[in-house]
């Protein structure tokens, strides 16, 4: 039996699944099943701040995806990690990355003027956090052990 600090957090790469169901899901239902949105300025105000936030998470996204690079670490969630990465984005949230996956559905949310998208948004976030956050988080701790934990006090799991 191998250590349980060399096995992968997880054989199902999570997020992306769950991301891509959500946006799908909400999608289909604000053409099915449309909420009530709010009217000008306010929709055009969350329109450009909507915008603003996809900005922003692919900037994040794109530093965090470069941090783990130079950290020489998987991106995947299903690979065994090399190192801790506690840098860039990494210094205000443990998982970047997700956070990012989050915003961008209330980006979508926002430009589109579709609640659906937060509904889906938290829901996806939540199983996240319970199919691969918490996963990762053993996983880290078993690599890592005090380090790791050291960086849990510092940092917040996800802003």
């Amino acid at each position: 039996m191998s250590d349980s600090a060399e096995e992968a957090p997880s054989r199902i790469p999570w997020p992306p699944i769950l991301y891509l169901i959500a946006v799908a899901v909400s999608a289909a239902l604000s053409y099915a099943v449309p909420l009530p949105w709010l009217g000008p300025p306010l929709s055009d105000l969350l329109f450009a701040v909507g915008w603003l936030l996809v900005v922003a998470t692919i900037l994040m996204d794109i530093a965090a995806i470069r941090a783990l690079r130079r950290a020489n670490t998987t991106i995947n969630p299903t690979k065994v990690a090399d190192h801790l990465v506690t840098g860039g984005p990494y210094a205000f949230s443990r998982n970047p990355l997700y956070l990012g996956n989050t915003a961008l559905m209330f980006a979508i949310g926002m430009i589109a003027g579709a609640l659906w998208f937060f509904v889906f948004g938290i829901l996806a976030a939540y199983l996240t956090q319970k199919l691969a956050i918490e996963p990762e988080e053993r996983h880290l701790a078993l690599r890592f052990g005090k380090r790791y934990r050291d960086y849990q006090k510092k940092v917040r799991r996800w802003f």
